[in-house]
């Protein structure tokens, strides 16, 4: 392949863990899969492809290779890779794995994966390694297995200086990733999660967490990024975390993400946030026009989101809001009235300058789907199937 960087043959086959896109954070996905894989005496290689080539060798030897697809930028990604690999090992396992798995699985075999797995498929790519037989139906909602988490194991990702940092007061700093939980509570008519979880939540102890956490601080971080899609989900084991990290690493910041109704539902989490060097926290605001949040299922209305920022700035919490900027419901004026929002609620610096969009796809499985519009209703948007619901890109 050309324009590969060269490295050396190994002298067994292996199984390759491969990352396309992590939002530029460590792959937490490969390092859980890893961990898993070489517990069960099996050789692992991870390649973030977002920082490193394809090595040649991995191509040539392994006999196992395993895409996580996360998101929907790096579910885009591994195609090209899965095509690349179908064409160079046509008789190698070539699995995508992760939350955009069961939603694009006819998508994914097209490209050329032979195997397509779900979430918490640590267990099910050891069998498939292992060399045994996987064809149940991928899991969903109560379906979704739950596992013994495990630690894990970073050992052959690339070092953390390789990856995004946080500045703040004048400082960078080396930003690690974990996921304290998996899934969600909540059921948000526009969320990828639903479609898989269907409102299942897996916990993950508080002490492996804390062990992840530890190796990524040994490892130079310096502020940690908790990614679970609600830290708040679980608020007993939520304050528990914030604890044991301010007990261990007192200098360390970190950010998470929680919605608006939990910000509004945990008062005393909020003042505990502002007490152990919470950077910023993440909130799914959407919109500030009620019937769009109505639509999406968000159980906040946009007084909530507005109380919610002023709690969190009485606390001096800086909340970063994300939005759903285009929908099927949005108007010019609607767009419009957003950043107008954006202005009166001081929100500018603080709001991204890429929102999503919501696109509606027919694989949504979210009962009851809200209801499309049959056009949009900015001109120039083509027809779309009355049936379909929407997800973020």
């Amino acid at each position: 392949m050309p324009g590969l960087a060269a490295r050396p043959c190994y002298t067994r086959p292996v199984i390759v863990l491969l990352s396309t896109y992590e939002l530029g954070r460590p792959p937490f996905g490969l390092a859980s899969a890893a961990a898993w894989l070489r517990a069960a005496g099996l050789e692992v290689r991870t390649v973030d492809l977002s920082r490193d080539p394809m090595p040649p060798a991995v191509v040539a030897q392994a006999r196992v290779f395993a895409l996580h697809v996360p998101m929907h930028a790096a579910t885009r990604l591994a195609g090209p890779v899965l095509v690349m690999l179908r064409d160079a090992r046509p008789e190698a396992l070539r699995v995508a794995f992760g939350l955009y798995g069961p939603m694009n699985e006819a998508w994914l075999r097209h490209q050329g994966a032979s195997h397509v797995l779900g979430v918490e498929a640590e267990a099910q790519l050891v069998a498939l390694a292992s060399g045994q037989r996987v064809d149940a139906p991928l899991p969903r909602g109560t379906q979704v297995p739950r596992l013994a988490f495990r630690v894990p194991d970073r050992s052959t990702l690339p070092p953390l200086d390789r990856y995004a940092r946080l500045t703040i007061e004048g400082e960078q700093r080396l930003a690690g990733y974990t996921e304290a939980s998996r899934g969600c509570l909540h059921t948000c008519a526009h969320c990828p999660i639903v479609p898989v979880y269907g409102g299942a939540l897996r916990v993950v102890p508080v002490d492996v967490v804390m062990a992840d956490v530890d190796q990524q601080v040994a490892a130079g971080a310096r502020h940690i990024t908790f990614g679970d899609p609600d830290f708040l989900n679980g608020p007993t084991h939520a304050r528990r975390l914030l604890e044991a990290l301010s007990a261990r690493h007192p200098d360390v910041t970190y950010d998470v993400t929680i919605k608006v109704e939990h910000l509004l539902r945990h008062p005393d989490l909020l003042d505990l946030l502002a007490a152990t060097r919470c950077a910023f926290v993440t909130s799914a605001v959407e919109a500030f026009d009620d019937d769009i949040l109505r639509r999406l299922r968000k159980g906040h209305t946009a007084d909530d989101a507005r109380r919610a920022i002023a709690a969190c700035r009485d606390r001096g919490l800086a909340l970063v809001p994300t939005f759903v900027a285009f929908t099927p419901w949005t108007t010019l004026d609607g767009y419009l009235a957003l950043l107008d929002a954006l202005v009166a609620n001081d929100l500018v610096g603080v709001v991204a300058p890429v929102q999503r969009r919501c696109w509606p796809i027919p694989s949504w499985r979210a009962s009851p789907a809200p209801s499309i519009p049959t056009r949009w209703p900015i001109p120039g948007r083509t027809t779309i199937p009355s049936s379909t619901a929407c997800r973020p890109t």
